[in-house]
């Protein structure tokens, strides 16, 4: 048990590191799925303590907690037919149900406007969807409608040949005014519920542009990042690690102030992708979100 997770609840833990709800959390315990040194863990109230081994038996983990459709789910849709949907998320949206998070994502407001996405990919927690947008971020994301569309499209992300952009703001200004950062990503040894760059991590690469500096509220640049891999986290890793993070992310910011914003100033800005029905090459664009536009807006340059 690292350091940073020392005091928390065992319950917690679990949930946490399993990508799981606290229920499932505590039922997989109470099936004596848990084993915290070595020992069936008796409860999920236990606090641990830092250098504790935490074991958990896949076999004893509850079925996953299906989507239920939810029509009350808001985001915008910027182009949709028989075959994909581009969605406009808003921040703070989760886009499939997890630990903590059961509801109310995304996939549950798609289940309600689009029941045929329903079962597409073959994951039935995260039906049509293809690619990642954290929580925190706003944008452009497409949703596959048919399992031919989801692989096409799972193909594309994976050999790159689809494309996004995002507009952020970092703290400071790099020393190159474009750069590409080629540095792996994986579990921060010392915390797994953040992602760092570590050797032997998955190969990750981000290519961003410097396309303006303020000097107000702070001393900080706007960037344009293009994804050439997808791994979780990614941009705000990779900026985080040369000491240039996002603005606004209570994860990875490194204690800097929030600047008047309440979440990472990141967006998927464009989206670009050969149709899966037609073979045309189709974009797709996404001004600010409105709390993006008017914080850049009040920044002095």
């Amino acid at each position: 048990m690292p350091a940073a997770l020392a005091g928390q609840r065992l319950d917690r833990i679990v949930a946490l590191i399993g990508d799981l709800s606290r229920a499932e959390a505590a039922a997989t315990i109470a099936a004596g799925g848990v084993r915290v040194d070595g020992e069936p863990a008796a409860s999920g109230k236990v606090r641990l303590v830092e250098g504790q081994q935490v074991e958990v038996d896949p076999a004893a983990v509850p079925g996953p907690v299906l989507p239920t459709s939810d029509i009350a789910v808001e985001f915008g849709v910027v182009y949709e037919d028989d075959t994909v949907i581009v969605v406009d998320k808003p921040a703070g949206l989760v886009v499939h149900p997890g630990a903590g998070n059961l509801e109310g994502t995304l996939v549950s407001g798609l289940l309600a406007r689009y029941p045929d996405i329903e079962g597409v990919g073959g994951d039935p927690v995260r039906p049509g969807i293809v690619h990642r947008l954290d929580a925190g971020s706003s944008g452009l994301l497409v949703v596959a409608r048919t399992d031919e569309a989801a692989e096409h499209l799972i193909d594309q992300f994976a050999d790159h040949s689809a494309t996004r952009r995002y507009d952020a703001v970092v703290w400071g200004v790099p020393d190159a005014p474009h750069g590409i950062i080629d540095a792996p990503i994986g579990r921060d040894r010392g915390d797994p519920l953040r992602m760092a760059v570590v050797t032997g991590g998955r190969a990750a690469r981000t290519d961003y542009r410097v396309v303006g500096t303020y000097s107000s509220p702070a001393l900080v640049s706007r960037l344009e990042c293009r994804l050439e891999t997808g791994r979780t986290h990614q941009i705000r890793v990779h900026l985080s690690s040369i000491n240039h993070p996002l603005v606004g992310d209570p994860t990875y910011g490194q204690r800097r102030p929030m600047l008047g914003l309440t979440r990472p100033f990141l967006h998927a800005a464009e989206l670009a992708f050969d149709h899966p029905a037609t073979g045309e090459r189709v974009t797709f664009t996404s001004p600010l979100a409105p709390d993006l536009a008017a914080w850049l807006a009040a920044a002095e340059v």
